[in-house]
């Protein structure tokens, strides 16, 4: 280990004993350090698990990769719960290690400050600082190696990030595999996703390549993974530990190089604790997590997309001077807009096709707004109760939507902070500072 680590140009020190990691710790200063799990005859772990307690406690933003020749699953997630960055079975693969390392280590790194002339994020429309730290986030871990897990609501663009985050990172040269794992039966989850051999099951009358063979080398970014089943988690599961498949109807065992991209509108760790998600899967599959922001948490960023979408739109359909009304943008910005930027983008196309004119006006957005059935954020109708009723339930509903942001909170409502703070001091509203 030691000789390999050095060969590949890393400083390295090793130790003996439990009692001279301390010390060493202290003197040698590691950005990573190697954990073995077992100091002892005792070979369940435990006493890896306190050493790595001590070394989290003692410096919580120290890297710790664990290692072990009597790897567990709940071994491996207990590790990464207490803080540990990655989890290497013995007999460890030299690639897959280094690899690790480098990982580990890179993404530690500070991320740097602005969008560098070479992101490859074009096709991604934003300017809100939140949403901008998004795609600083993403490009830094797009030169890595890390599985990358995208949380966010439907049309928030997770897929066009996936594609970012490939087209940035030293595979994108290399084949990037699309796998909607909602639409996948469980009956033919191993042909699509490891393939399978001529007669290995009735329909199967010719080879087929599974998605996982079709992006070897490069990324395979599995959409939908909360929509997967506990039965096919267990399948996924392996590959990604062991970065191996078989094909169905063989029993011959090959190796891959995928880097793996997840993305889901669902809470995963809610699911973990009601045990409908596996907990070894999650952890595997989030190294990284990236949250994208809804748009009704980026309304600044609304211009800026519906201008995108109109530029297109004039090109597509021939419309040269086609413009928006300064009200009509007014009130798009005041939208939740549930379906989020495709729900945005799919309004402004059907307004552009509708219209029989060229300049677009609030009234012609709000004939053409479909609100979704089952809005959260939808107001009584009208005579069903009073007006300060109506002003209470509206400044709560809006304080829900911006999560109590005071300020974000005035401005969809059209109020100055000082007044909202009258309000919210009048109806005993509770609010974050």
């Amino acid at each position: 280990m030691l000789l390999l680590l050095k060969k590949s140009g890393f400083e390295c020190q090793s130790v003996n004993r439990p009692q001279e990691i301390k010390e060493t710790v202290a003197t040698f200063d590691p950005e990573l350090i190697l954990l073995d799990m077992n100091f002892t005859v005792d070979t369940s772990g435990k006493k890896g698990l306190e050493m790595l307690n001590k070394i989290i406690a003692a410096n919580p933003k120290m890297n710790v990769m664990l290692m072990t020749g009597w790897a567990t699953v709940q071994l491996a997630v207990e590790g990464m719960k207490a803080g540990a960055k990655d989890f290497i079975a013995k007999p460890w693969d030299n690639k897959r290690l280094l690899e690790s390392i480098r990982t580990i280590l890179k993404l530690t790194q500070p991320i740097p400050e602005g969008i560098s002339g070479s992101f490859n994020f074009t096709n991604i429309i934003g300017a809100d600082p939140a949403f901008k730290d998004v795609l600083q986030m993403a490009q830094h871990v797009a030169r890595t190696n890390a599985s990358v897990l995208l949380q966010g609501e439907s049309g928030t663009g997770k897929e066009l990030i996936a594609e970012a985050i490939h087209y940035e990172s030293q595979r994108a040269d290399r084949p990037f595999v699309k796998v909607n794992l909602g639409g996948i039966s469980s009956s033919l989850f191993e042909s699509e996703m490891f393939g399978h051999k001529k007669g290995s099951f009735t329909d199967a009358v010719v080879d087929r390549r599974g998605r996982f063979e079709m992006a070897n080398t490069g990324t395979i970014f599995l959409d939908e993974i909360g929509d997967l089943p506990l039965s096919n988690q267990v399948k996924l599961l392996r590959v990604l530990q062991e970065q191996t498949y078989e094909v169905l109807g063989s029993s011959e065992t090959r190796k891959i190089d995928v880097r793996v991209i997840s993305a889901t509108n669902k809470d995963l760790e809610t699911m973990v604790n009601q045990d409908l998600f596996r907990e070894d899967f999650y952890y595997r599959i989030n190294l990284i997590k990236i949250i994208i922001p809804p748009l009704r948490e980026r309304q600044t960023d609304i211009p800026l997309l519906v201008d995108f979408f109109i530029e297109n739109l004039r090109k597509n359909y021939n419309k040269p001077n086609l413009k928006i009304h300064k009200n009509a943008m007014e009130w798009l910005m005041t939208q939740s807009f549930p379906g989020n930027i495709r729900q945005l983008k799919n309004l402004v196309e059907r307004t552009v096709l509708i219209a029989t004119k060229e300049e677009l006006n609030l009234v012609d957005f709000q004939q053409q707004y479909r609100k979704p059935i089952g809005d959260k954020y939808a107001l009584p109708d009208v005579g069903q109760i009073s007006l300060e009723d109506m002003e209470i339930k509206m400044i709560k509903k809006a304080m829900a939507f911006h999560h109590n942001k005071v300020s974000a909170t005035a401005r969809s409502l059209g109020l100055t902070r000082s007044a909202l703070y009258r309000r919210l001091a009048k109806y005993d509203i509770p609010f974050d500072e």
